[in-house]
């Protein structure tokens, strides 16, 4: 079973994102908020697949306020963590802002929050998956 950390400050869309990848992609799901469980989880293995908010109000890491982006860069930077697909998730969902974010940010894809296609999401999960088997 395919192990997936969602990092996400929103209780409601830290919900739906479960429900959605546990009940209807079939993985493990850790939720957290935290800098440090997402760090140790990412560099210490077993993690497929990250879901990182943009917007995280109370993120910080080492010593200074950090965004989803920023912690993209991070992961990207660590070569224990350097592999992992990352899906960056904002309800920034302008023209041209999943293309920026991309940029910024090196993840492998982007989701707009709230999820209303489910079904398209959990294929571009398992698409990332599969790619990253």
């Amino acid at each position: 079973m395919k192990h997936v950390l969602v990092v996400e400050d929103d209780p409601h869309n830290a919900v739906v994102f479960r429900k959605i990848l546990e009940k209807r992609a079939g993985c493990r799901v850790t939720v957290t908020e935290s800098v440090e469980e997402l760090m140790r989880h990412a560099t210490g293995g077993g993690i497929d697949l990250v879901i990182m908010d943009v917007s995280l109000a109370q993120a910080r890491w080492q010593g200074r306020a950090v965004s989803g982006v920023d912690l993209c860069r991070v992961l990207r930077e660590d070569p224990r963590s350097a592999a992992i697909p990352i899906v960056i998730a904002s309800a920034h969902a302008m023209r041209g802002d999943a293309e920026r974010l991309l940029a910024e940010s090196g993840a492998n894809e982007y989701v707009a929050k709230p999820i209303v296609d489910h079904a398209a999401f959990v294929r571009q999960i398992h698409d990332l998956l599969q790619e990253a088997a």
